[in-house]
């Protein structure tokens, strides 16, 4: 009994000393898109959990909404080359008809291919095609079978490669030409489609301070936990040349101008590297030189998107509370999020963050609180002993 008691007062003296708190971010419904995104600013990163874990998106009914983090913009870049090609011999074998042609004006790179296009004012034929290819129209080298056709309003003219080509020379052999067929252009054809992903990149000024000592500039910048720092760079308007020491690696910096030209590199790449501390500290040495003047630091650093379902809600809300041991939600959305992020998306604007601040703890006397305790568990025991008694 006395444990059991001695146990609740315990729990209760640590659930008074322990303040739990959220922080939220709102954002404002806008755009006529399905979907929307929001791009995380440096103080909802400094107060969250490193891996983003504790987010969760609310509409403003304050009902949870699924979403994914996204890092990056992904875009595709489709690129077509065509090389025009003249025939240079056509002739018949063995009840075949050949037609040989060759790349007119040859770049002075390696020429690639994907496919050869065909115009021909023939219509209403149907024929098996074979395609070879040469560097130097003597050795011949067969690529494939394929077949062309113009049938009514149906077309095929265009003999798609199943791998790139890099031959200067291509012959069309057709098992026979009764139709007579005659190709009025001949057009070499590269198609290449890439697809690249961009980081979000988003800057911002950070709080420093600037000492100088023992011919040393120290420069202690504040606010930076959990960021992805993709560089740093130092706004100074003195003219300079000098070394500076950073955790991530040493680099000189400098600010020269000579006859009206500016030779500039104050920026300190930092490649992806995340700090573990809220602050961080850069050191410029100054040897024997006055220190040059600090006017700005500038700090970029890879961003994530939070992106969700926007429907039937005017406004959102994101909160989130430091709390390394919470789990990520895990949503459907995130299954097919390369379909979402191939839709147009409304990137929507954080209007305001609000930062729950624990209330300072109050100090209990913890010695009077466990003698209350023996107190009344004491009574309490008596009290039942004593009843025991009567019973008797």
């Amino acid at each position: 009994m006395i444990k059991r008691v001695c146990g609740i007062t315990f729990f209760l003296i640590f659930f008074i000393n322990s303040t739990a708190f959220a922080h939220t971010a709102m954002v404002d419904n806008t755009g006529s898109n399905k979907y929307k995104s929001v791009r995380l600013t440096p103080e909802i990163y400094n107060n969250a959990n490193s891996d983003l874990s504790d987010i969760l998106v609310k509409n403003q009914d304050g009902d949870n909404i699924p979403y994914f983090i996204n890092t990056s913009n992904p875009t595709s870049y489709h690129n077509t080359v065509n090389y025009p090609m003249s025939l240079i011999n056509s002739y018949s074998k063995d009840d075949a008809f050949y037609f040989d042609y060759k790349v007119v004006n040859l770049p002075d790179k390696d020429i690639i291919s994907t496919s050869i296009e065909l115009a021909t004012g023939k219509t209403n034929f149907a024929k098996s095609i074979e395609v070879f290819g040469s560097y130097d129209n003597l050795q011949w080298e067969k690529i494939q079978d394929d077949s062309i056709y113009s049938v009514d309003s149906r077309k095929k003219l265009t003999i798609n490669f199943n791998k790139p080509q890099k031959f200067t020379y291509f012959r069309f052999k057709l098992a026979n030409n009764l139709e007579k067929i005659a190709f009025d252009e001949v057009k070499l054809i590269y198609n290449v489609s890439t697809y690249e992903e961009s980081d979000f990149i988003e800057d911002f000024t950070p709080k420093y301070q600037v000492e100088n000592k023992n011919n040393i500039t120290y420069i202690r910048l504040s606010g930076l936990k959990n960021l992805k720092l993709a560089d740093i760079t130092v706004l100074s308007g003195s003219m300079f040349k000098r070394m500076m020491r950073t955790p991530f690696g040493d680099k000189e910096i400098y600010n020269l101008s000579f006859n009206g030209i500016s030779y500039v590199d104050t920026t300190i790449p930092l490649n992806w590297r995340i700090p573990s501390d809220d602050t961080l500290e850069l050191r410029i040495e100054n040897n024997d030189d006055k220190p040059i003047s600090i006017n700005g630091i500038s700090v970029k650093y890879h961003a994530d998107e939070i992106v969700f379902s926007g429907e039937g809600s005017n406004s959102f809300k994101l909160c989130f509370a430091k709390d390394d041991s919470k789990k990520a939600p895990i949503y459907d959305i995130s299954s097919y999020k390369q379909e979402i992020l191939k839709e147009k998306i409304d990137r929507l604007a954080i209007k305001n963050i609000e930062l729950d601040v624990p209330q300072e703890t109050k100090q209990y006397d913890y010695k009077i609180i466990f003698n209350i305790v023996i107190i009344i568990t004491a009574v309490f025991l008596g009290g039942i002993i004593l009843l025991r008694l009567k019973k008797k």
